[in-house]
């Protein structure tokens, strides 16, 4: 295998305002060509909180392609503490120190490695073997609750303090970012979202729907907002979803190899799949 180009990525994101809210706080990015991606939620009841979510992404978006593993994560990095002091300079200036702030949650993807890095309580879902795992960590209030054995962790979305979050772009004059690092497989998929997904769609019905996607997407992400909608998403629901595969240059070596195997395909959708 060509260790240089193992695997390849495709992706698609979405942002909605919700049934509810009169302005979207919510931001993506999803930059396949520089193997980065991005949700970022501005806090709801604070300033500006479409403003934090949007220099976010627009930050991230001035990262440099990747040519080595670290240099990329250090800049992700650089880029995040940036939005920070941005964000805390402008609430001095304007805002009389009220806090401006945002989550933020990114996937970097370099040859065969990935990372996650979050502030916040958006997250990355990643589904390997029909297997669905949350990567991230929630940094709120009721994780630190069910941390404590003092809640179920079914009972979290539905606690009166479910929306506090315990950091945030934005909140503090030191970001402190939390990062997962984890080797990628061919089939990989990864879910990347706010609060607003995760809170009206189950972890099951997450993971029935990447499994059903058939590595689409774009139908995965559209049916994630649908769901949402249809059971009326009262905050901002956003969705990135990655898929991984084998690059040209591995499935190329793997042609006349009898003992490679082949990917057995997904299935497609079916319709009204979340009625069943």
């Amino acid at each position: 295998m060509n260790t240089k180009a193992p695997f390849q990525w495709s992706s698609a994101g979405r942002s909605h305002v919700g049934m509810v809210r009169a302005i979207n706080e919510d931001a993506c990015i999803a930059l396949p060509e520089s193997g980065l991606w991005a949700v970022a939620d501005g806090m709801g009841g604070h300033e500006a909180g479409d403003v934090a979510s949007r220099l976010i992404v627009e930050t991230l978006q001035q990262t440099p392609p990747p040519t080595d593993w670290q240099s990329f994560l250090d800049a992700v990095r650089e880029r995040l503490c940036e939005v920070n002091t941005l964000l805390r300079e402008e609430s001095a200036l304007r805002y009389q120190h009220r806090t401006i702030g945002s989550t933020v949650v990114v996937l970097a993807a370099y040859e065969n490695q990935s990372a996650c890095l979050w502030v916040g309580d958006s997250r990355i879902y990643r589904l390997r073997d029909n297997q669905l795992q949350q990567l991230t960590r929630d940094h709120s209030h009721v994780q630190e609750l069910v941390d404590q054995g003092l809640i179920a962790p079914e009972e979290a979305h539905r606690h009166p303090l479910s929306n506090v979050i315990t950091r945030a772009v934005g909140s503090s004059d030191e970001l402190l970012i939390d990062q997962v690092d984890q080797p990628l497989r061919a089939g990989d998929m990864f879910l990347l979202c706010s609060d607003g997904l995760n809170k009206t769609v189950s972890d099951q019905e997450i993971a029935r729907l990447l499994a059903h996607s058939n590595h689409n997407c774009q139908e995965a992400v559209k049916a994630f907002i649908h769901l949402a909608l249809m059971r009326d998403a009262s905050d901002n629901v956003t969705t990135v979803v990655v898929n991984i595969s084998e690059s040209v240059e591995a499935r190329a070596e793997k042609v006349n190899d009898p003992e490679s195997g082949s990917e057995t395909p997904g299935n497609p959708i079916p319709p009204d799949w979340y009625l069943q």
